[in-house]
């Protein structure tokens, strides 16, 4: 058991959020070196030549420098196993960042020196903030001209409501970056424009009593500076509290520069420090222990045609207790089924592993014939019960979806239909009518451009989208309502989910409440859950 238990406390499994450009795939791939998961940290925007960033494996991804999935990697560093959740940095993806960050025990909250928080990161926290998870925050892009330290730190405070931690603390920006002063140590760790596809070197260290060797390395007037900063610093910030940090009550702010590896290795080893090993998770039965309770996950991600070859599916798991054995049979709740878990594995970005084990605080990849939903719970043959179900955001822009080639339906309806089960989408259907009338809902509009490109490159369908001037959409929650008999007004839309499920469209917000006053006891909802 011992051997069991030591193997779950080993694991940290975070997320990374940021805005984009911020970045964070930059970020991922250092990590990424440190462990040595890959040799050689390729550019993002490099060259046509250059290596595409390890976790960016999507076609459009490539050829558009961002990331719209979330991506999986696994690495080991100092004794620790360490999974990282690599989450879309564009607003329009954010529903698959959400649900990235229930799988997630902690958050690594990427911002861009220079542009400070932006509207992205505002979404993103208050997410973490709702699941009162810990949150780390890293300042990139010291190499170039950064806004005041200070400013920074009170934007975080107001912005997102969270108090800051600096653990280091800056030296001058952009051509005059000259390192970082080291709080606990008292040092001063001079900086230097490595070469950026390799590791840290090894960067001298000066104690701040160390007169002569300070001026020598960052000069007079940048030693005067600091001296005063460190001063204004000790009165002003929050004190360093881990009680406070695990809560997410308080943020250890980090200070450094991804793409020239500067200050990575040092916010990761002291990250490791202070983040938690793997979280309990409530289900319907209370909450269940990572290491007292047997193997037990929960579906998070589903995404298709993550190998062309295959043209297969991948259910998503984030392994909440216990160990996992691939020989081993487990439950499927919603399908009430008992299975073994097909061709489990280690995904890293579009490369894989099978597993023949796996523990508390993993992710691990398992074909889908189709079978599993977001949200859906797996645990031992014996057991019943449920994790929390993930909710659903709801769309905000509508386009009616019509097909160009009437003999290509079936291949129109699997596409649309696996698109929509990764949860990037959502379809609907016109009330009594069939899969003839197609509405496709969307949280940010660049989804309506992946689902084109995806459905011509992975299915061999070419579609036409018709923008529909609906913004609100609201699920029914009364299961006796009669949609026949529903007065509503005149921009309203009668729907239905794959599910059968009945839902309101309205192009105007005031709709809502006057629907609501026509019709006795309806209760309408933002979210709906998987």
């Amino acid at each position: 058991m011992s051997n069991f238990a030591d193997e779950i406390n080993k694991r940290r499994t975070f997320a990374i959020i940021s805005h984009p450009d911020a970045g964070k795939t930059t970020l991922t791939e250092k990590f990424l070196l440190y462990g040595g998961a890959i040799n050689l940290a390729g550019s993002v925007k490099g060259k046509a030549t250059a290596r595409h960033a390890v976790s960016d494996w999507m076609e459009i991804e490539k050829e558009r420098g961002i990331s719209v999935t979330s991506s999986v990697l696994q690495f080991e560093y100092g004794g620790f196993c360490i999974n990282i959740l690599d989450t879309p940095g564009h607003q329009d993806f954010s529903e698959d960042t959400y649900r990235t960050l229930m799988a997630a025990d902690s958050a690594v909250m990427v911002i861009d020196a220079s542009k400070g928080v932006e509207a992205q990161t505002r979404k993103l926290f208050k997410v973490c903030v709702m699941r009162r998870i810990p949150i780390f925050t890293f300042i990139n892009k010291m190499d170039r001209d950064a806004n005041d330290t200070f400013e920074l730190l009170d934007e975080i405070e107001k912005e997102l409501g969270i108090a800051t931690c600096p653990i280091n603390w800056p030296i001058g920006s952009g051509k005059n970056f000259k390192g970082v002063y080291e709080r606990e140590t008292r040092c001063v760790i001079t900086y230097s424009d490595t070469e950026k596809g390799t590791k840290e070197g090894q960067a001298t260290r000066i104690g701040i009593d160390e007169e002569e060797l300070l001026l020598s390395h960052i000069g007079g007037d940048f030693k005067e500076q600091l001296f005063d900063e460190i001063d204004l610093l000790d009165g002003a910030s929050a004190e360093y509290d881990l009680d406070r940090i695990q809560a997410g009550e308080l943020t250890p702010v980090f200070f450094g520069s991804a793409l020239t590896n500067f200050g990575v290795e040092i916010f990761l080893q002291h990250f490791l420090k202070m983040t938690t090993t793997p979280l309990p998770r409530k289900a319907d039965i209370g909450l269940i222990d990572p290491v007292e309770h047997d193997f037990s996950a929960f579906v998070f991600k589903i995404q298709a045609n993550m190998n062309k070859a295959h043209r297969d599916r991948v259910a998503f798991m984030r392994i909440c207790s216990g160990r996992y054995d691939a020989s081993m049979e487990v439950k499927h709740i919603q399908g009430g089924k008992v299975m073994r878990l097909s061709q489990p594995q280690q995904i890293m970005a579009d490369e894989r592993k099978i597993l023949s084990e796996a523990y508390a605080g993993d992710i691990i990849g398992v074909f889908d014939p189709g079978i599993f939903s977001i949200g859906d719970t797996l645990c031992m043959p014996k057991e019943q019960f449920q994790y929390e179900g993930i909710p659903t955001f709801a769309p905000e822009h509508f386009a009616r979806v019509r097909q160009l080639d009437t003999m290509k339906r079936k291949q129109f309806v699997k596409g649309i239909t696996q698109i929509a089960q990764e949860g990037a989408i959502q379809i609907f259907q016109e009330f009594n009518t069939g899969m003839e009338e197609i509405i496709v809902g969307v949280v940010g509009v660049l989804q309506f451009d992946v689902l084109k490109y995806r459905l011509e490159n992975e299915y061999n369908v070419e579609i036409r989208l018709e923008n529909l001037p609906y913004e609100h959409i609201r699920w029914i929650e009364n299961k006796d309502i009669d949609l026949d008999k529903l007065t509503g007004t005149s921009d309203m839309k009668k729907i239905k989910d794959l599910k059968g499920n009945p839902l309101l469209l309205f192009v105007n917000q005031w709709s809502i409440g006057m629907t609501i006053e026509r019709n006795n006891g309806l209760i309408l909802s933002e979210f709906g859950r998987n």
